[in-house]
């Protein structure tokens, strides 16, 4: 995948210590990595880079809102998302796939880019389950939740205890040896 160069951050002439960069995180980033499942994006990021004498360490926090289609009524709303992440940068030859948060680079490297850690640690700051804050209130009024809430099912108790029991447990629960 082609580096996106504004994500890549030169190291060679900082000084050892703390160094900030922010960056605007909107709906091209998405796009670059093929993901579509938001349809805007404004997501403001702050790199904290502390330069030590033989590593780096990142610091990535995020924060702002997404817009997504809600999973229950399909209807777009911004998802308000923030969060942080923590990799360290070392330098050597062996190349490290055991541990996510450990990148190596070769010697004699001068620059590193961070697109790929940006982007994973926001899609994994997306909760599972996107729902409307409409839906959770009531106060969203769409087609398609009139339809579910007519093909809810009917007589059913939301008590378990109120509702029948199947006969083939009542025979299973004579085998408990506790009672």
């Amino acid at each position: 995948m082609k580096e996106l160069k504004e994500f890549t951050i030169p190291f060679i002439g900082l000084k050892i210590g703390e160094h900030r960069f922010e960056f605007t995180i909107e709906k091209p980033f998405f796009e670059h990595f093929e993901y579509n499942e938001f349809n805007d994006a404004a997501i403001k990021l702050d790199v904290l880079l502390v330069k030590k004498a033989t590593l780096l360490e990142f610091t990535l926090t995020f924060k702002g809102t997404v817009n997504v289609n809600c999973d229950v009524s399909n209807e777009p709303f911004d998802q308000k998302i923030d969060g942080e992440y923590r990799f360290v940068v070392k330098f050597g030859e062996d190349h490290n796939e055991e541990d996510e948060d450990l990148l190596v680079l070769p010697h004699g490297s001068h620059e590193v880019n961070i697109q790929q850690f940006v982007y994973e640690s926001i899609v994994l700051a997306m909760p599972i389950k996107k729902i409307h804050p409409g839906v959770e209130d009531g106060t969203l009024k769409s087609e398609i939740l009139d339809k579910l809430e007519e093909l809810r099912p009917k007589g059913k108790s939301e008590n378990p205890d109120e509702n029948e029991i199947d006969p083939r447990w009542n025979e299973l629960k004579k085998l408990l040896t506790d009672k």
